[in-house]
């Protein structure tokens, strides 16, 4: 029998996927308020005939898609939150949400899933087992991930295999990232509060300028990655916001720090936590103030499966060809989807969505950020054939060619 060409299939698509992608756009939910789009994607999944659960991990969707033939079980996931930014864009799919857009590309996700989910609904009769739906909220920091694990997204049935991808702005419309091994790194988010002693701004002497303490710890805070990290590893610590005072002439009680650590290493992460720890300690009780730090763990390190990666570049190669699949050193950006890995072997992919020549290139998370729609039936074809490669259990893996880009 031959096998489904799905990139055709996929390009035959391509109107709804762009219909689906530009829906989404103009109505971006933020993480656990995604009831709009998962009622879209509940809607779309029934009527291609699968079983729906809703609700899970409070506004996840899960679909299963049983095929014509017993089989293992292959997990598809989309993320669908979308991040606090006002957009600004004169597309006339801009967000009509104030103050909210997708600027991460996974109302993409969102339409490509769906669309690899419409290709293998046509071939259901000749697929052997299972696919597995997972369409995931709160991505963006808030643990959607372990929320829908927790309420029983991988429980029945069990997947045997996951595929995940992220659209990235910063590869060209059409590369493929496929590759075993470590991918994306942890992620903890830090909240600093640091409290000193509120008084007149003409009377220093009798306050503790939490100001002034902040100023000596985010210049002591510079030197943990320099100075305490092995220089053959890597990490990354960031302070993203600084709040605090009240009045020109007000010595601050209390600032408030939050940030992340990036690591790939656990006694990496633990490094720098300690180091930040002991500078605290130090800056604060010498300039007498105090400090509370909570640290949230995010994500932890994203890595693949090999003999999964290994399907997946396979599929990459079929759909896009040996010189647009290539390896890349793993990404500072971390990924929940790392949370799955923990009990499916998976593979966690990057398709290139940007196009400089049309002015689709800003990064991710920025106000600007959009792609080329193109790449929608690229992703559909990249997932539904990963995921029919591995129910048939195809052994058969182009050999492919690694390039630099």
């Amino acid at each position: 029998m031959t096998a489904p060409d799905y990139r055709a299939e996929a390009e035959g698509l391509l109107d709804q996927l762009v219909a689906w992608r530009r829906d989404l756009h103009r109505h971006p939910e933020l993480g656990y308020h995604e009831t709009r789009t998962a009622a879209l994607v509940a809607r779309v999944l029934r009527d291609l005939g699968c079983e729906v659960r809703t609700g899970v991990g409070r506004t996840g969707v899960v679909g299963l898609l049983r095929g014509g033939r017993p089989g293992p079980t292959v997990m598809l996931r989309a993320d669908m939150d979308a991040l606090p930014i006002q957009e600004e864009s004169e597309a006339p799919y801009a967000s009509q949400a104030p103050g909210v857009m997708h600027a991460c590309g996974h109302d993409g996700h969102v339409a490509m899933v769906l669309g690899a989910a419409t290709l293998l609904a046509r071939h259901a009769a000749t697929l052997p087992g299972r696919v597995l739906l997972v369409f995931q909220p709160a991505e963006e920091g808030d643990g959607g991930a372990a929320a829908m694990i927790a309420d029983g997204a991988l429980a029945d049935p069990v997947p045997d295999a996951a595929f995940g991808l992220h659209l990235w702005n910063a590869m060209p419309m059409g590369r493929v990232c496929a590759q075993a091994g470590l991918f994306m790194a942890s992620a903890d988010v830090l909240r600093i509060h640091i409290h000193g002693r509120g008084g007149h701004g003409a009377l220093p002497h009798e306050a503790v300028d939490a100001i002034a303490v902040t100023g000596q710890v985010l210049s002591a805070l510079q030197t943990i990655v320099s100075r305490n990290v092995d220089p053959q590893e890597i990490a990354v610590l960031t302070i993203g916001t600084v709040r605090g005072g009240a009045a020109f002439n007000i010595i601050a009680e209390q600032v408030a720090l939050e940030g992340t650590i990036r690591t790939f290493s656990p006694a990496v992460r633990e490094t720098v936590l300690t180091r930040l720890r002991v500078l605290l300690d130090g800056i604060t009780v010498g300039m007498g103030a105090s400090y509370t730090l909570a640290v949230q763990t995010v994500a932890p390190t994203v890595v693949n499966d090999p003999a999964v990666s290994e399907l997946a570049r396979a599929a990459a190669v079929q759909v896009v060809g040996n010189t647009a699949v290539a390896w890349r050193p793993p990404l500072m950006v971390s990924e929940d989807f790392a949370e799955y890995q923990r009990y499916v072997p998976s593979c966690f992919m990057l398709l290139g969505s940007g196009n400089a020549a049309l002015g689709l290139n800003a990064p991710h998370h920025n106000p600007r950020f959009d792609f080329d729609e193109r790449v929608l039936p690229i992703g559909v074809a990249l997932l539904a054939t990963a995921a029919a490669k591995f129910l048939s259990g195809s052994q058969e893996v182009p050999v492919g060619r690694l390039v630099d880009w």
